[in-house]
């Protein structure tokens, strides 16, 4: 299903200086700097991808679970269990970004002295685009999984209430000439942060996207608050599936507490789970690579449906508004523009970009 077409931005920022712009905040808002410095950086890679529902649109959300006391903004991470392939780190309530590099370059660690390296993440926070993990892993010429398990705010197929999450998936591999594949997505038919962003900019959502509060269709975006299962079943069953593998296997449940409205269920609450696999335990780095180019030249080499220019592989619109947006800048409409300037009020930072 197509998106909504894009109004035409308030302004254009070169990423640097929106990276600049967002560690200056977390900074001021009590976030040490390096680790103010990787969330900058996962929320502006987002941004340059294309994926603007989970970039620097997150601010203010961040600072929301800060205000709240949901983010913990100097967390004790801990290694609560250790083997030769796998780590349990213990987020403290961490900002996601943060749990999520330590348990991916902990999985790469695993990975290079075991051949597969598991990272299991308890109790951090919204996790962000978790293309940018895998693509870690991938750099180091390894393939790579992660799985991100949140509270409940997407239907479960057959009710009209929310009873998952819009859990998201990532798997990315090294590639050869064309570079790394990174599929990234979401369980929903679409991303809960797109129905955020709809809602900010006022841009009309296509039907089936999302119920509103009382479970009917919508296609207003100031309505829409729950979102639909991709595939119906297959999307509610797979976003159920990583809570069990992901939050009950780290012993910190989700949704049932919150379906129950029982304890702490109503807070913002996240846990992950990042695989690594070293190529070079089972074969020819190169090989690999040569096979990958091999199956997308063949596949974008089939008859294409009516109307379709050309195949895409998984991230490759990514890849090239990274490459777009690297050089010509990163576009934002007014509604985030608006938001981003009162945040820099807010804290006296005054290296908000002006428009480009």
């Amino acid at each position: 299903m197509s998106e909504p077409s894009r109004a035409a931005p308030a302004a254009t920022v070169t990423a640097d200086a929106l990276h600049r712009f967002a560690q200056d905040v977390f900074v001021r808002a009590g976030m040490p700097p390096a680790d103010a410095a990787i969330v900058a950086d996962v929320l502006v890679w987002a941004d340059l991808r294309g994926v603007d529902s989970h970039g620097v649109s997150r601010i203010t959300m961040y600072l929301r679970l800060i205000d709240d006391g949901d983010m913990n903004l100097t967390p004790s991470i801990k290694i609560r269990t250790e083997t030769s392939a796998s780590v349990l780190v213990d987020a403290d309530r961490a900002a996601g970004p943060i749990a999520m590099t330590t348990a991916m370059n902990a999985a790469v660690r695993k990975a290079r002295d075991a051949g597969v390296g598991l990272g299991l993440v308890r109790a951090t926070t919204h996790t962000a685009a978790l293309g940018y993990y895998t693509l870690m892993a991938a750099q180091e010429g390894m393939a790579a999984i992660a799985l991100a398990a949140s509270t409940p705010f997407m239907a479960y197929h057959g009710t009209r209430a929310a009873g998952v999450s819009t859990n998201p998936i990532s798997i990315a591999v090294p590639g050869g000439a064309r570079g790394p594949v990174v599929l990234d997505m979401a369980t929903g038919v679409v991303a809960r942060g797109k129905l955020v962003q709809a809602r900010k900019t006022g841009r009309p959502i296509p039907a089936g996207w999302a119920l509103d509060r009382d479970g009917n269709p919508t296609t207003d975006p100031q309505a829409a608050l729950i979102p639909l299962p991709l595939g119906g079943p297959k999307g509610s069953g797979l976003s159920l599936m990583i809570e069990l593998i992901t939050s009950l296997v780290v012993s910190n449940p989700i949704i049932a507490g919150a379906l129950e409205v029982a304890g702490d269920g109503t807070r913002h609450r996240q846990n992950g789970l990042v695989l690594a696999i070293d190529l070079r335990r089972f074969g020819d780095p190169e090989a690999f690579r040569s096979e990958v180019d091999r199956v997308i030249a063949a596949l974008k080499a089939l008859p294409h449906a009516p109307g379709v220019l050309e195949v895409l592989m998984p991230g490759e619109r990514g890849s090239r508004a990274f490459e777009d947006r690297t050089r010509d800048g990163i576009p934002l409409p007014r509604a985030i523009v608006d938001e981003l300037r009162g945040v820099a009020t807010r804290f006296g930072v005054t290296s908000f970009p002006s428009a480009g």
